[in-house]
């Protein structure tokens, strides 16, 4: 059972069920059309770490915060409103001063299509000399958040580590602590090359990813992230992996926990884009030494896959959280995932009871 597997802070004991860490960006979505035609936009608020704490708030119920930086100007106070509408709160959030033009500091842009059919999705940043992307060593009290207020499940990633060394070294700084009070530490590895670049590529990668390793309890990522990231190759698997195998997956865990004895969950979710549109869409967790996988949904129709592994990362915190054991918390990260890919959007926008039904049901009736 979950008390086997992870001794989580007791409820009482912390002022937060979840703490999270990451940039905060604006997503700018022309619908089912392209962003390089686009007249209007809808405009979100979505970062892959903050995702994780506004579901834990809004879906699960959960006592949620989120650290991160924004500019003092009207697209920071924006991205305020917004984050205030997912209920997150913003006590450990840094202000900087705008200099007028957005040179000194600025929020993250992310202009991401659905994608449909034989068209995959895209997405377009615009997020350098972001506020996040400058937070630092020593400018978040981590001494307070998890030693003063405390925090049951804390929750991190690779993308905002590849932002900058900065980055790397406050996230670093940011599970040191963590570790230090008891808190359980999850990350999402999610392996992008483009940002790894200037942070000197895979052999970069590896070498930050390898030292926050030490200090995660919970490592999520599908095998190519297992492997760019961490540095462990598997015999038989190339470098072109496929994140639809479990027993790659299990493969590469196998591998890497030899290294890595302080892991005690691995998660993967696990998807067969067919197109777009259709995907076949389940997950898997290694947890206490053995693999537990989710029901699989063929033919998942996806509104907007944007979030949908954030969703897996924090339906399986929130089973764990309520002591629910690993099978059924794969269970709700894999149902969570899959319904956050029914809205626009990078964020969830549905209830527990929801994805309760979704782990019950095999099909869509009409609710009344």
């Amino acid at each position: 059972m979950a008390g086997d597997v992870l001794n989580i802070r007791k409820a009482d004991e912390c002022k937060w069920d979840c703490a999270a860490f990451g940039e905060v960006m604006l997503r700018f979505d022309p619908g089912h059309g392209r962003v390089r035609n686009a007249r209007q936009f809808q405009v979100w608020e979505g970062g892959g770490e903050y995702n994780v704490a506004r579901a834990m708030r809004k879906c699960w119920g959960k006592r949620a915060t989120h650290v991160t930086a924004l500019p003092n100007n009207d697209l920071g106070w924006l991205v305020e409103d917004l984050m205030m509408q997912g209920g997150v709160d913003q006590s450990h959030l840094i202000w900087r001063d705008f200099d007028g033009i957005g040179r000194n500091t600025r929020v993250g842009l992310n202009f991401t299509e659905k994608g449909f059919g034989i068209r995959p999705a895209l997405g377009t940043s615009d997020r350098g000399h972001s506020a996040a992307s400058q937070i630092r060593p020593g400018e978040v009290n981590w001494e307070k958040l998890f030693g003063e207020e405390g925090v049951r499940w804390f929750h991190t990633g690779g993308i905002f580590a590849a932002l900058a060394s900065n980055t790397a070294e406050a996230v670093i700084e940011a599970v040191e602590c963590a570790r230090k009070y008891g808190t359980i530490v999850s990350y999402d590895l999610n392996y992008r090359a483009s940002l790894w670049k200037s942070q000197g590529g895979k052999e970069g990668a590896q070498k930050v990813n390898r030292h926050i390793a030490q200090y995660v309890d919970v490592m999520i990522g599908n095998e190519e992230d297992f492997t760019a990231c961490l540095g462990f190759e598997v015999e038989g698997l190339d470098e072109h992996i496929s994140d639809i195998d479990p027993a790659n997956f299990k493969k590469m865990i196998e591998a890497c926990t030899n290294h890595f004895s302080n892991f005690k969950v691995a998660a993967t979710t696990l998807r067969n884009a067919k197109t777009a549109s259709v995907n076949d869409w389940s997950a898997v967790i290694w947890a206490g030494g053995e693999f537990y996988q989710s029901r699989t949904r063929e033919n998942l129709e996806i509104y907007d896959r944007v979030g949908g592994g954030d969703g897996f990362a924090s339906g399986l915190a929130y089973g764990f959280l309520e002591g629910l054991g690993p099978q059924m918390a794969v269970e709700y990260g894999a149902a969570h995932g899959a319904l956050a890919m029914t809205t626009p959007g990078d964020t969830s926008m549905v209830r527990a009871a929801e994805v309760e039904t979704a782990i019950k049901s095999k099909g869509a009736r009409v609710i009344r």
